[in-house]
Formats: structure tokens, sequence, C-alpha cells
């Protein structure tokens, strides 16, 4: 075996990785929550309907966060900008609950977690590795 030629890479970066436990935390929050709503539609003012139907939509974004985050562990390359997406799009739910609903413990975790989580993703290794210029034939 030659010692010169660069070694293919076994996986994504650490950074990748736990930002995609992050995210998958974050999917799997979000199906717990469709259940919950599931669970407590018999106490909601709402029509049954309506509350199936957003417990539906947290089904949805959380099996997708699931997706990405494990996209992400085993190194998949597309997960990364989804999971840049979602981390942003909590931003205003981070606001949310610190702000008008007062909840600054659960704020401040949540947004630890979305910070975290961002910054991995958006860091100098994670960004070569999302662009292939982690593999051996990569441009230098």
């Amino acid at each position: 075996m030659r010692t010169d030629e660069p070694a293919i890479p076994s996986g994504p970066p650490v950074q990748v990785r736990v930002a995609g436990l992050i995210v998958g935390v974050q999917g799997l929050l979000g199906l717990a929550f469709s259940v919950l709503l599931v669970v407590r539609a018999g106490d909601a003012e709402l029509p049954l309907s309506f509350v199936i139907g957003e417990a539906g939509y947290f089904v949805l974004i959380g099996g997708a966060l699931v997706a990405v985050g494990a996209g992400l562990v085993v190194g998949r390359r597309w997960a990364r900008t989804p999971a840049i997406v979602t981390q942003l799009l909590l931003l205003p739910v981070v606001y949310s609950l610190i702000g008008p609903s007062r909840q600054l413990v659960l704020g401040i975790v949540c947004g630890a977690a979305v910070f975290v989580a961002f910054m991995l993703l958006i860091s100098e290794r994670s960004r070569e590795w999302s662009m292939g210029l982690d593999l051996p034939d990569a441009p230098r």
C-alpha cells in the first residue's frame, strides 16, 4: 500500500455528527409533541379535526427532522442545508419562549441547542465536508 495517497475519509466530521444528534432530538421532540396533542385533544376548545391536523403537521415535520438528523450522523451531505434552515426557523420559537411566553429556562435551553447545532453546521470543517473537499479527488 502506498503511503503518499490521501486517505479516503471514514465519514462526516464530529461536528456534523453532533449536530445530527441535536437535529434528531429536535425531530423526536416534534413527534412527542404530536402525540401529546392527540392525547389532549379532548381538552381542546377547537374541533377534533383541527387538533388532528395540527398533530399531523408535527408528525410530518418531526419525521423529516429525524431523517435529516440521521442523514447527518451517517454522512449524507444533502442533510446539512435542511438542518441549517431548520435552526434558523427555530429562532422565532426561541424568541417566543423567552419573550411573550415568559418560559425563560425552556427558552434558554432551546436557544442553546439551536445555537450549538447552527454553529456546528456552519463551521469550516462542516462546510468543507458538505462540499466534498475532504475527498481524495477534490480540487485543491
